[in-house]
C-alpha cells in the first residue's frame, strides 16, 4: 500500500506548514466572490517555482480542496456563490441564514464536504486504473447527452414555477451563444466590445446573484430592518443531522464522483445535478428551496467529491477532468513531471505524498471550517446598508479580477439589473446560470460529434447507439418524465 508508506512525508515540517497555509488560505479565497478554485490555484503557481515538486503540489492541492468548500461561505451568508460549483448551496443555505441558522448551515456544509471529499480521494487512491479506462470511454456524443441531462433539471430548480424555470434557462442558453463560436470561429450577437469574448461565467454569476441582493438591501427602510440573532448550534447536532440525511449525502457523493471523473464536464454542474436528484429522491421535496438542510448537504458533498476523481484522467491520461485540474497540470509540468500511466512508478514519492496531503487536507478543511462557522455566521447581523456596500465592493472586485477587464464589470451590472427586475416576477437566477454553463458544453460537443459522425456511420448511430449513449439517453428521458409527472401531480393536488 504505497499511499500509507508515503503518508509520513505529509507531516514533514515544511510540507505540513504548506498544507495548513493552503487550507486556511483556500477557505478565505473561496469565500471571496470571483476567486474560483481555478483562479486561486493559478495565482499560487508562481509561489511553487522555488519549492520542491512535492511541496508545490501539496500547496496547490490544499488550496484546490478548501476553495471549493470555502465558496459555500459566501453562498450561504450572502447568496453569492463563491464559484459556479456553489450555486446549488445558495438555494437552501441562504434561506437558512435568513432564519438565523447560518452557523448550522455552514457546519453541515463543511461536514458534507469532508465526507464527499474523503470518498473522492479514496476513489482516486484505490480505483485509479479502472476509473481511468472508464473516463477514456467518454466522447463528444456522451458529453453532449450529459449536457442535455443537465438541461432537463432546469425546470426543477425553480420550485415555484417550472415554466418560469424553463424560460430563465432558455435565456441562459441564448446568452451562452454570445461571442465567437469555439469550433467555427463565427461571430454571434456581439453588439458591444465587452461581449467579444462572450459572457464570462464568473462575472455573470456575481451579477445575477449579487446585484439583486444589493438592491434588495438598499430597498429596506430603517424601520423595516430586524437584525437577526445568530442561533448557536451544537456540532454534535450537526453531525447527527448529516447522518440522518444520508440519502442526500450518498447521492451527492456519488454524483460528484462521477461528474468529476468525466473530462470536460467540470465540477460546476455537480452540485446542481446532485441537488436535483436529492430533491427527487427526498420524502419532502417541497421543502427544498425553503431552507432545507438536505439541499446544502447534497450540493456540498457533490462539490468536494468531484475533486479526487477529477485528478484521475489528469494523472493517468494527461486529460484534465476540470478547469482547475488543467491548471494543476501546469504545476506538474513546471517541475518536469509528465502525467501518464506510469506516473505512479516514475514519481511515487511526489504523487503519493500529494494524494495523501489531499486526504488529510479534506479533514483539516472541515475542522477549520467548523471552527469559523459561528463567527462567519455573524455577518447576517450587519446593518443592510453596510452589507450592501460591502457586497457591491466584492462584486466589482470579483468581476474585474477574473480577466482584469472593465467589460466584465459592465456585463456583471447589466445582468444584475436584469435579474433584479426578473425577480420581481418570481424568476430565479439558478436556471439562467445553469443554461449559461451548459450551453457551450452542449454546443461544442454536438458540433464535434457531428463532424466525427459525418466521417463515420452518420448522426443517428453516433449519437444514439452504443451502450453508454443508450444509458445516458434513457436517464435523460427518465428525468424529463419524472419532472412532468411531479409537476402534474402537484398541480392536481393543489386543485
Amino acid at each position: 500500500m504505497d499511499f500509507i508508506y508515503y503518508f509520513a512525508g505529509v507531516f514533514e515540517p515544511t510540507a505540513f506548514l504548506l498544507l495548513l497555509i493552503g487550507t486556511v488560505g483556500g477557505l478565505i479565497l473561496g469565500a471571496t466572490p470571483g476567486l474560483s478554485p481555478t483562479m486561486t490555484v493559478a495565482l499560487l503557481i508562481p509561489f511553487t517555482f522555488h519549492l520542491s515538486a512535492t511541496n508545490g503540489l501539496i500547496l496547490l492541492g490544499a488550496a484546490y480542496t478548501s476553495t471549493v468548500a470555502g465558496g459555500a461561505i459566501s453562498a450561504i451568508l450572502l447568496k453569492i456563490p463563491g464559484a459556479p460549483a456553489n450555486i446549488a448551496t445558495a438555494l437552501d443555505g441562504y434561506a437558512m441564514a435568513k432564519k438565523g441558522e447560518g452557523a448550522r448551515a455552514l457546519q453541515i456544509s463543511f461536514l458534507a464536504s469532508v465526507f464527499g471529499g474523503v470518498i473522492g480521494v479514496l476513489l482516486l487512491i484505490f480505483l485509479t486504473p479502472i476509473l481511468a479506462k472508464w473516463a477514456l470511454a467518454f466522447g463528444p456524443s456522451h458529453l453532449f447527452w450529459l449536457a442535455i441531462l443537465g438541461v432537463t433539471i432546469i425546470a426543477s430548480l425553480d420550485g415555484k414555477s417550472p415554466i418560469k424555470g424553463l424560460i430563465a434557462g432558455s435565456v441562459g442558453l441564448i446568452f451562452a451563444m454570445i461571442g465567437y463560436d469555439d469550433i467555427q470561429g463565427v461571430q454571434r450577437f456581439i453588439w458591444h466590445d465587452s461581449l467579444t469574448g462572450g459572457i464570462n461565467i464568473i462575472a455573470a454569476l456575481i451579477g445575477l446573484f449579487a446585484i439583486p441582493q444589493v438592491l434588495g438591501l438598499l430597498e429596506k427602510k430603517e424601520g423595516d430592518v430586524t437584525l437577526l440573532n445568530v442561533r448557536k448550534y451544537s456540532i454534535i447536532n450537526s453531525v447527527l443531522e448529516v447522518v440522518k440525511a444520508r440519502v442526500s449525502l450518498f447521492i451527492g457523493t456519488a454524483i460528484g464522483s462521477i461528474v468529476g471523473l468525466i473530462p470536460g464536464v467540470g465540477g460546476q454542474i455537480a452540485g446542481l445535478v446532485a441537488y436535483d436528484q436529492s430533491k427527487k429522491f427526498s420524502k419532502t421535496p417541497k421543502k427544498f428551496g425553503t431552507g432545507h438542510p438536505e439541499g446544502v448537504i447534497a450540493a456540498e458533498s457533490a462539490n468536494n467529491a468531484m475533486v479526487g476523481p477529477s485528478l484521475v484522467p489528469l494523472l493517468t491520461l494527461s486529460i484534465p477532468g476540470s478547469p482547475t485540474a488543467a491548471v494543476l497540470l501546469g504545476g506538474l509540468l513546471i517541475h518536469g513531471i509528465f502525467p501518464g500511466p506510469d506516473i505512479f512508478t516514475r514519481h511515487p514519492e511526489v504523487i503519493w505524498t500529494f494524494i495523501d496531503s489531499m486526504l488529510l487536507g479534506q479533514i483539516l478543511m472541515g475542522i477549520f471550517g467548523i471552527l469559523i462557522a459561528g463567527y462567519a455566521a455573524r455577518i447576517v447581523t450587519i446593518p443592510p446598508y453596510i452589507m450592501a456596500a460591502c457586497v457591491l465592493v466584492l462584486a466589482v472586485f470579483g468581476s474585474y479580477s477574473v480577466q482584469q477587464s472593465m467589460g466584465d464589470v459592465y456585463v456583471m451590472f447589466t445582468l444584475g439589473m436584469m435579474m433584479y427586475f426578473l425577480e420581481k416576477y418570481n424568476f430565479s437566477a439558478a436556471p439562467l446560470v445553469l443554461g449559461l454553463i451548459l450551453g457551450p458544453i452542449a454546443e461544442a460537443n454536438y458540433i464535434q460529434g457531428s463532424l466525427i459522425a459525418g466521417a463515420t456511420d452518420g448522426i443517428f448511430p453516433y449519437f444514439f447507439l452504443g451502450p453508454l449513449n443508450i444509458v445516458i439517453v434513457l436517464i435523460v428521458f427518465a428525468s424529463i418524465a419524472y419532472s412532468v409527472a411531479t409537476h402534474y401531480l402537484d398541480k392536481k393536488e393543489s386543485v
